[in-house]
């Protein structure tokens, strides 16, 4: 990492033509520009084109090989692209997994489709997508971005589906609830950690939290509710191929329990009125508040209680891998068994979810090697530096440096504590109040959400999960984001004038 004043760490590559921090901004712009055009222009698959980019810019900014790749031999060598897969997979491919075939219970029993009609009854039709912008605001709360997503999305495709508009209109303002969550309002780790390095009391940073993030939540929605409105996408293919597939497999295994059993009249006629029999809505508000219940009562207990076997226990099923397997168990006896699906039919419709999930994993894979190439190079920390002696006030400047480390390395959580360390010494010399600090967090909190795009995981997530093209998701998830990081920047500022 480039420490200020330092030197580059490498000298190779481009660092030979261009040496120190200029060279790496250039390396990080040329990399970044050459990966969006061969996606958009040469439409190379993003599997492929991040991880040539991400090698290619790793060389650039003088990674030696035995860095990018690690040796043959065993050897305490660290391979970037190793750990910048794995690094990510390993947290995101379990998730990923459940969430998955936990939507493919709730979308093939009619689950995802009673809770979106009844959220679209309560609503209106013309409101669905302020009903799915606030689901998405308060399942955010307890849940990481991506959790959110993977349980969630039967229920955008469900209602995109019901009223034949574009995806968009539904995904993005439920998105943006998530995305203020996760970045303004602890229990999230960013939060919560830039609290701890600048030494701010919670309640400070909830409550500032809150007044920043709601008028940013409310931006972005109206600014789903515009690029919705103008950018056609429908609801995934692969995703409704699945879920077909998965309803076509229980009907027939259904069907054949029912000539194996010598019921070809009353017994059909009674599968089919099972198969037709609505899906109880406190049914599936059980099953999906149930893994939300459990995370917030993990986080909050490593907050509020002393180290004990209580606190063990609460935190372990409180695990997402632990909650979402708990909330799979549910869905499957209480969506499958209890209403007549055999295990054949179960495990038929969690393969079929499985399917369209490999292209998912290896392309926010690769997004997390085109990350650790650009942070293990250098440039992050050599953004931050141009930045560090520009004399702007504390709240813009946190704003700023951590608007540049998103852009640059791509993981919000990793943008709002680099900056919570840059600022640390700066806030040390004024003495500010606690309100103060909270809102210096909030700014930092909405730089580290400026302008998701091709570096960030997130943003292949939401790509591929439903099914938006590279062009689009740019022009709707990072636009999206953007609004959501300057309007709660001002909303900071503003209120930093008088606190």
């Amino acid at each position: 990492m480039l420490l200020a004043g330092e030197a580059a760490p490498h000298t190779g590559g481009l660092l030979a033509l261009i040496p120190g921090t200029g060279g790496l901004l250039t390396v990080a712009a040329l990399g970044i520009v050459l990966l969006l055009v061969l996606i958009i222009k040469v439409r190379l698959q993003p599997f492929v084109a991040l991880l040539a980019v991400s090698i290619a810019v790793g060389l650039g900014a003088g990674l030696s090989v035995t860095e990018l790749f690690g040796t043959v031999q065993k050897s305490d060598a660290v391979s970037m692209i190793e750990s910048g897969m794995g690094g990510i997979l390993g947290h995101v491919a379990i998730i990923i997994g459940l969430g998955t075939m936990l939507g493919a219970i709730l979308e093939v029993s009619g689950g995802a489709e009673a809770l979106s009609a009844r959220l679209l009854g309560l609503f209106g039709e013309r409101r669905g997508p302020l009903a799915m912008g606030l689901t998405g605001l308060i399942f955010g709360i307890p849940v990481f971005f991506d959790v959110g997503i993977f349980v969630l999305a039967p229920i955008i495709y469900a209602a995109a589906k019901r009223s034949g508009k574009s995806i968009l209109l539904y995904c993005m303002p439920m998105l943006a609830g998530l995305s203020m969550t996760h970045a303004f309002l602890p229990p999230h780790p960013g939060p919560v950690a830039a609290a701890g390095l600048l030494d701010v009391e919670l309640g400070w940073v909830i409550l500032m939290g809150v007044v920043c993030g709601i008028p940013a939540v409310l931006a972005a929605w109206a600014y789903a509710a515009w690029i919705g409105n103008r950018i056609f996408v429908a609801v995934p293919q692969d995703m409704l191929e699945a879920a077909e597939e998965a309803k076509r497999a229980v009907a027939a295994e259904k069907r054949a329990s029912g000539a194996g059993t010598g019921g070809t009249g009353s017994a059909a006629a009674g599968e089919e009125a099972a198969a037709e029999q609505p899906v109880a809505l406190g049914t599936v508000l059980a099953i999906i508040g149930t893994p939300l219940v459990l995370i917030l009562a993990a986080t909050f207990s490593s907050l509020a209680l002393d180290p004990s076997t209580l606190r063990s226990v609460i935190e372990f099923v409180g695990h997402p891998f632990v909650a979402l397997t708990v909330a799979l168990l549910m869905a499957y006896y209480l969506l499958g068994v209890r209403r007549g699906w055999s295990r054949r039919s179960l495990e038929s419709v969690s393969t079929a979810s499985l399917k369209p999930v490999g292209n998912i994993l290896l392309v926010v894979g690769a997004g997390g090697v085109f990350g650790a190439v650009l942070q293990g190079s250098g440039v992050a920390q050599a953004l931050a530096d141009v930045f560090g002696d520009a004399g702007l006030p504390v709240i813009v400047l946190a704003y700023l440096i951590s608007l540049v480390l998103r852009v640059a390395q791509g993981s919000a959580t990793v943008a709002i504590v680099t900056t919570a360390g840059i600022v640390a010494p700066l806030l040390a010399q004024s003495d500010p109040s606690q309100a103060h600090l909270a809102l210096v967090i909030m700014a930092i909190s909405a730089g580290s959400i400026f302008a998701s795009h091709v570096n960030d995981g997130g943003f292949w997530m939401v790509s591929k999960y439903f099914g938006i093209s590279e062009r689009d998701t740019l022009a709707s998830w990072t636009v999206l984001e953007s609004v959501l990081s300057v309007a709660g920047f001002a909303v900071a500022a503003l209120v930093g004038i008088v606190v």
